[in-house]
């Protein structure tokens, strides 16, 4: 087995992964501001929430004693999810702000937020004063508003990386038929060249000797 085209392939191979990396690592500058102004809505919406949040006086709702229950333990968990695993989630994507499963990780945990919140938002509306659900109102909207930028990057993302990828698949190809050995066609079927025959020389005849006439003979005279 031939070793070079395999190297020369595995070469090549590496090449493109080193160059792919660098692209990774190197993060332009409007993605980078696009997701700083998203972080910082986020932030600005996750503060709002968690005062709004602590304001609540669930105990006042015109709800029986399960009910409140319940509503207080979901406002447990929003403000443990937004005072430590989202500010975690976002600081871990700052660190690579073009991470797909980061960003997709972000997005999730937005989407379970809002599922819980505006659970909240309707009780708050059903048992709660009208300014706990205006004010509550208003958070779900700014987390919505979240929710709807981190799942337009992730597309935006995923596009990108889907793009890349098949560049890289095309340029791995054009790499393996550059090694690849080149072949050759023999054709069997081609006809046999005819030999022309070789002509013989004419052998000389030997030269007949010539020769000499008969001498006269004299006239006898009666």
């Amino acid at each position: 087995m031939n070793k070079k085209p395999l190297i020369a392939v595995l070469s090549s191979v590496i090449a493109l992964a080193g160059v792919s990396q660098a692209a990774a690592q190197a993060v332009s500058y409007s993605s980078i501001s696009e997701l700083n102004q998203m972080v910082a809505n986020l932030q600005q919406a996750s503060q709002g929430a968690q005062v709004d949040l602590a304001r609540l006086r669930i105990d006042k709702w015109k709800a029986d004693s399960g009910t409140k229950r319940q509503i207080e333990s979901d406002t447990g968990s929003i403000l443990k999810n937004l005072q430590n695993a989202l500010p975690s989630m976002i600081a871990d994507l700052k660190n690579s702000p073009e991470n797909l499963a980061l960003t997709f990780k972000v997005y999730r945990n937005l989407d379970a937020l809002y599922d819980v919140f505006s659970s909240l938002v309707e009780s708050a509306g059903a048992f709660g004063s009208k300014e706990d659900f205006q004010s509550l109102s208003k958070d779900l909207s700014s987390l919505e508003d979240s929710r709807r930028g981190f799942a337009e990057r992730l597309d935006k993302l995923a596009n990108a990386k889907e793009t890349e990828l098949g560049q890289l698949r095309v340029a791995l190809q054009n790499a393996r038929a550059e090694a690849a050995p080149k072949k050759v066609i023999v054709d069997d079927t081609a006809p046999a060249t005819k030999k022309t025959p070789v002509r013989k020389k004419p052998v000389p005849k030997p030269a007949t000797p010539k020769t000499s006439p008969a001498p006269a003979q004299p006239a006898q005279h009666p």
